[in-house]
């Protein structure tokens, strides 16, 4: 297993018992293989990540039918950047404010589809917000 894994947002994943737990599991591997920085927690009963405690991407795992990636600059509100953070979203993402967006994704075939565009936004993301 990737020590790079949380046991700790493991075991919490495996309490909540979600249908979706093995499509969690892909992209968790995806999003911390995206950044050797990025390290995991638990926020809001979801896996979170974060560079040095700043917090930069959290996943939303209700209703249990679906996947959010959320992108955010943490949880404080800051003065918002005049455009979206992100140039190339590859029309996957939906923007909440200029320095806030989702992704959602269905099942393991949405995610494989965009593996590749989820490293890339993952990457992209944290090279804009930190």
């Amino acid at each position: 297993m990737d020590n790079r894994i949380n046991n700790e947002v493991s075991e919490n994943m495996d309490r909540l018992d979600l249908p979706l737990r093995n499509e969690i599991q892909n992209l968790r591997y995806i999003i911390l293989n995206a950044n050797e920085n990025l390290e995991e927690n638990m926020k809001w009963n979801a896996p979170n990540y974060h560079i040095k405690d700043a917090d930069r991407i959290t996943m939303k795992l209700y209703p249990p039918n679906q996947i959010q990636i959320i992108f955010h600059r943490g949880a404080k509100t800051q003065a918002q950047p005049e455009e979206k953070l992100l140039a190339n979203d590859f029309g996957l993402l939906d923007w909440k404010s200029n320095d806030r967006a989702v992704l959602t994704l269905k099942d393991i075939n949405d995610i494989e589809l965009n593996k590749g565009k989820i490293t890339s936004l993952v990457q992209s993301w944290l090279a804009a917000t930190t």
